[in-house]
């Protein structure tokens, strides 16, 4: 079997998770990585032994690639997606996939003209313990959800930023809402307020520091998803789907189901970081986009969820449509 020959566009932290999962996937070959920082480029060159780049062009120019993996900040996607996409090669992009809705769909056009597999870095699709609860929640009726990403401020400098991340809301807790949609439906309508509250004393900050939004479900149910990076602890991620007779609670571990006079917790026993790579270099070997979890279409209708989101709490909590895409 020949190897999957992978770049990167993008050396920071989360490129470096995904690399040491491809450094154990059989017949995978890191051969090319490219960051503005070209220290980040060069260190990751010299340990998988490819070759280094601060121009992401003349990387695609001058590398053969079956596959490339794409984790900037979000204000940074330009025309990397487009170029690689028109060269035939299969996109893996970490979320968000831009700040703009616009840039997100003058993409996906280019994909799908394009015919590339392509995949979007929602891990929470791919735990085990997920496949578990949407099982158990056929011909369930659900009436509500409730959301949480309660944490502390990420380090990064352009996390801090709204015009470069889009915030909390459309930077991490994209998970949950994501996670919403794969479980329970499409998000049709949202309702949001965003404060800030505790971290006025932090340098070049524009976030808000707590966020709440409702959210309405094309199925007619309804919930909350609610954020803070306020924390000086790790508190609490996941997302509660809330049925009359069964309750199913998602986190980092595992899953939780909650039943008249019963409880039971089941742990993830598969790594969704490590297996969304697997199932990406799997559809790449076999041509089948099939088995991707979330493409970049999909990925492009949580971010719309996300920014009307940023509409409503600019409006002062007025409900805001969601765009179909």
């Amino acid at each position: 079997m020949s190897s999957v020959r992978v770049g990167f566009i993008g050396c920071g932290g989360i490129a470096n998770l995904h690399m040491n999962n491809l450094s154990q996937i059989e017949n995978v070959e890191l051969v090319a990585f490219c960051d503005v920082d070209e220290g980040r480029a060069k260190n990751a060159a010299e340990r998988f032994k490819g070759n280094f780049y601060t121009d992401h062009r003349k990387m695609l120019e001058r590398e053969q690639l079956d596959a490339l993996y794409i984790a900037l900040p979000p204000n940074a996607h330009s025309d990397q997606e487009i170029l690689a996409a028109q060269s035939g090669i299969a996109l893996f992009v970490e979320k968000p996939v831009t700040v703009t809705l616009d840039k997100a769909l003058e993409v996906l056009e280019v994909i799908r003209k394009s015919g590339v597999i392509n995949s979007v870095g929602y891990h929470f699709r791919y735990y085990d313990g997920t496949d578990l609860v949407k099982e158990r929640l056929k011909d369930k009726t659900v009436g509500m959800v409730m959301g949480y990403w309660m944490g502390g401020l990420p380090g990064a400098f352009w996390w801090r930023r709204l015009e470069m991340s889009g915030g909390q809301i459309v930077e991490q807790t994209t998970h949950i809402f994501d996670l919403a949609r794969y479980t329970v439906g499409e998000i049709v309508r949202v309702s949001a307020a965003t404060a800030l509250r505790a971290l006025h004393d932090v340098p070049d900050l524009n976030v808000p520091d707590v966020g709440v939004v409702n959210v309405w479900f094309e199925n007619g149910a309804i919930g909350c998803i609610a954020n803070t990076c306020m924390l000086k602890m790790d508190y609490n991620t996941g997302l509660h789907i809330i049925t009359p007779d069964l309750i199913a609670e998602i986190t980092w571990g595992g899953v939780k189901f909650v039943e008249p006079n019963r409880i039971e917790e089941v742990r993830h026993r598969r790594n969704g970081h490590f297996y969304e790579s697997v199932v990406f270099i799997e559809a790449v070997r076999t041509k089948n986009q099939m088995i991707v979890r979330s493409d970049y279409a999909d990925a492009v209708r949580t971010l719309a969820v996300t920014l009307s989101a940023l509409k409503s709490a600019e409006r002062q909590g007025e409900p805001v449509e969601v765009p179909k895409i």
